[in-house]
C-alpha cells in the first residue's frame, strides 16, 4: 500500500453526507419494497393472476428505459436532483395505486413506479464515488447496500402487516410517506457535481452514446445474469410462501436483507482488499446454492435457511460488482457508467421475472424446476467472469 492509499485510509468514511445519504436510500427501499409481497394477491383480486410475471418485469422496464435519461442527467445536471426525481415517483405511485383499482390501471402504475428505481441508484452510485476515496469504494459501497438492505427488510414486514391490519390502502399510503421522507433528506445534501448545467431540455435528448458505457460491459453482463435470480424469487416467493403455510409474505425478504445485511459489514472491505473478482467468484457460487436449496426446501425452516444463504451470496456479490463499475469507467461518465450497470440488473430481474411468471403459471408444483433452472444461469454469470478475467491476465502477459 502505498502513501496515497494510506492517506485515503486514513479519510473518515462516515461524513454527515454519507450518512444521510444511507438514510434516504433505506427509506426509499423501504417504500417500493414494502408492497411487493402483497401485489401477487392484489392483481389476483383484481383479475389478472395469470399475469403476475408482469408484476416485477414491467417495473423493471421502465426503470432499465429510464437509466440513459437518469446517467445523463446524473452527470450534466446533478447527483441531488436525480436522486429527489426517484423518491418523488414513490410518493406519486404510492397515492395512485388505490385508485387506479384495474388490472390495467395496475400495470400502468408499475410502469410508472419503475422510473424511481431508474433514477436514484443512478445517481446515488455516483455520489458515493464522488465523496469517498477510490481505494474505499467497496467498503462504502457495502455499508450503502447495507443500508439499503435494511429498507428492503423493514419495508415488507412493516408493508405486510400493515395490509393485514389496516388494509391494502394504508399499505400504499405508508409507502408514499416513506418516500416522502427520503426526500426531505436528500433536499438537505450538499450536491457533489463539480461542474453542473442548468436543466434544459436538450438533456432530456439520448443519443446511442449516451445509452451505455462501452468500459463497463463486463459488469453489466455478470449483473445481468446474476440478478435474473432476484427476479425469479420476487416473482415466486410470495405465492411459495402461501403454500406452505406462512402468513406474512415479508418473512422471506426479512431473512434474507437480515443475513445480506449481516455479510456486508465485512464484504465490501474484502472487496477493496482481494480483488473484486475473487469476491464475485465466492458470491455467485453462493447464489447459485441457494437457489438449489429453495427449491428442495419444503418447510418454512428450509425456506428461511435458504433466504438466509441468498441473502450472504447478495451481500457478497453486490458492492463487488459495484465497485467493479466504478473501476471500470471514467469519473466524467460514472453516471452512464453506473446506468448501464443499472440497465443490466434492471434486464436481468425483468427478464427473470417475466420468464418464472410464464413458467410457474399458477402451478405450484413448478416452482421448484424453476429454482433450479435459475441455478444454471448463475453458473453462466460464473464462466463469464473466469473467461475475462483469463482474458485480462494474457494481455497483461503480452504487454509484459
Amino acid at each position: 500500500m502505498n502513501l496515497v492509499d494510506n492517506e485515503e485510509q486514513q479519510q473518515p468514511l462516515y461524513t454527515l453526507q454519507f450518512g444521510l445519504l444511507c438514510l434516504s436510500s433505506l427509506l426509499f427501499s423501504a417504500s417500493f419494497n414494502m408492497i411487493i409481497p402483497e401485489l401477487p394477491n392484489y392483481l389476483s383480486s383484481l383479475g389478472g393472476a395469470a399475469h403476475k410475471g408482469l408484476i416485477i418485469a414491467l417495473f423493471t422496464l421502465t426503470a432499465g428505459i429510464s437509466r440513459p435519461f437518469s446517467g445523463k442527467l446524473t452527470d450534466k445536471w446533478g447527483r441531488v436532483p436525480v436522486m429527489a426525481i426517484g423518491s418523488s415517483v414513490c410518493v406519486l405511485c404510492g397515492f395512485l395505486y388505490p385508485i387506479l383499482s384495474s388490472v390495467a390501471g395496475f400495470f400502468l402504475l408499475r410502469l410508472i413506479h419503475g422510473f424511481s428505481t431508474g433514477f436514484k441508484p443512478t445517481a446515488t452510485s455516483a455520489y458515493i464515488a464522488d465523496i469517498i476515496p477510490s481505494s474505499r469504494w467497496g467498503e462504502a459501497l457495502g455499508m450503502h447496500g447495507l443500508c439499503f438492505s435494511i429498507g428492503g427488510a423493514v419495508g415488507p414486514a412493516v408493508g405486510s402487516y400493515i395490509a393485514l391490519d389496516y388494509g391494502l390502502n394504508a399499505m400504499f399510503y405508508s409507502s408514499s410517506a416513506f418516500a416522502f421522507l427520503s426526500i426531505i433528506i436528500v433536499f438537505n445534501m450538499k450536491e457533489t457535481l463539480k461542474d453542473r448545467n442548468r436543466f434544459t431540455s436538450s438533456m432530456l435528448r439520448i443519443s446511442r452514446t449516451d445509452i451505455i458505457e462501452l468500459r463497463v460491459i463486463p459488469a453489466a453482463v455478470v449483473t445481468l445474469l446474476s440478478y435474473t435470480a432476484y427476479g425469479v424469487i420476487l416473482t415466486l416467493i410470495p405465492d411459495w410462501s402461501e403454500h406452505l403455510g406462512i402468513t406474512n409474505k415479508g418473512l422471506f425478504f426479512t431473512a434474507y436483507t437480515v443475513a445480506s445485511i449481516g455479510i456486508r459489514f465485512v464484504s465490501g472491505k474484502v472487496a477493496d482488499r482481494y480483488g473484486r473478482i475473487s469476491v464475485m467468484k465466492v458470491g455467485l457460487v453462493i447464489i447459485a446454492i441457494s437457489l438449489l436449496f429453495l427449491g428442495f426446501g419444503d418447510s418454512i425452516a428450509l425456506l428461511v435457511v435458504g433466504a438466509c444463504i441468498y441473502g450472504i451470496g447478495t451481500g457478497i456479490f453486490s458492492p463487488a460488482v459495484n465497485a467493479w463499475t466504478i473501476d471500470l469507467s471514467l469519473p466524467q461518465y460514472r453516471g452512464k457508467a453506473m446506468a448501464t450497470m443499472y440497465i443490466a440488473l434492471e434486464a436481468g430481474i425483468g427478464g427473470g421475472a417475466l420468464v418464472a411468471g410464464y413458467i410457474y403459471h399458477d402451478v405450484i408444483l413448478r416452482v421448484p424446476y424453476i429454482f433450479y433452472g435459475n441455478a444454471i444461469v448463475i453458473v453462466l454469470a460464473f464462466l463469464y467472469i473466469l473467461y475475462w478475467n483469463s482474458k485480462q491476465k494474457k494481455k497483461i502477459t503480452v504487454k509484459g
